[in-house]
């Protein structure tokens, strides 16, 4: 049995239209099959239930760079262990609350003299304008519970920066458009505990990981099957997955072909 994660931005979606038309084949061929697909994004949870809802999504999905992993209730028969219950989810949390973030990237600002501006310090409209996105989606981009995103306004303190969040007892990645600070968790440590609750349905799982970005290489590596989708940053990553496989085309166009190759499509 096939079981897919995916990131989003620049991924399935494309990285400055977050169109998804052309992976529709690919989206087709995995409902007909009844292959499960995970998001595995920095995105929201408000921001992926959208998003869901548009795909006719039922699978379990993973927001925040690994901060939660949300399960549909009894979609693996009994309750998760670990789990909480929560408007209709069983919920694994890993990520630090989000108030700590905003105040402790504060800290690690000051403290290596690098200015910095979170989603927290932008208004929607700024966010929308960063994002070039629609106002609405900013609005669920910036209700956040496990990672603040932020750009960096001294260029060239980024190590310093990076140094003063780590003596802090928190981390750091890099996605596509935004630096994160996080807590003790990434996308890898959510796909893993997914993974787990999977394999005793599917003892022959083969695990695909499709990503573009830094924030993806840790899960991607615990993938049979790693794809790394075509961009600018693709031959950085290549030293970071080197079994990955570069698609020819970048964002959806990328994600159809090798979803499609992959699964027999």
């Amino acid at each position: 049995m096939d079981l897919i994660f995916t990131d989003l931005d620049g991924t399935l979606l494309d990285h400055d239209t977050y169109d998804w038309r052309a992976a529709i084949p690919a989206l087709e061929h995995l409902r007909r099959k009844g292959i499960p697909w995970i998001p595995v994004t920095s995105k929201t949870r408000a921001e992926v239930e959208v998003l869901r809802r548009r795909w006719g999504h039922r699978h379990p999905f993973i927001v925040e760079n690994g901060g939660a992993a949300f399960i549909p209730r009894g979609y693996f028969g009994e309750a998760v262990a670990g789990s909480r219950q929560r408007d209709g989810y069983e919920v694994l949390e890993w990520g630090t609350a989000y108030g700590r973030l905003v105040a402790e990237l504060e800290v690690a600002a000051e403290k290596s003299r690098c200015r910095v501006l979170g989603f927290q310090g932008m208004t929607p409209d700024v966010v929308a304008s960063e994002c070039g996105m629609r106002l609405e989606d900013a609005e669920r981009a910036k209700m956040r519970e496990y990672d603040e995103p932020f750009v960096v306004l001294d260029e060239g303190k980024e190590e310093a920066l990076a140094s003063a969040i780590e003596s802090r007892g928190l981390c750091w990645t890099r996605g596509g458009r935004f630096w994160h600070i996080l807590g003790a968790n990434d996308k890898a440590v959510a796909a893993e505990a997914l993974m787990a609750l999977f394999r005793p349905q599917w003892p022959e799982l083969r695990t695909i990981g499709l990503g573009d970005g830094l924030n993806d290489v840790a899960f991607l590596r615990r993938m049979d099957h790693a794809v790394l989708i075509r961009s600018p940053r693709v031959e950085g990553l290549k030293g970071h997955v080197p079994r990955g496989i570069v698609t020819a085309e970048p964002g959806p166009a990328g994600w159809n072909e090798a979803v499609l190759a992959l699964t027999g499509g």
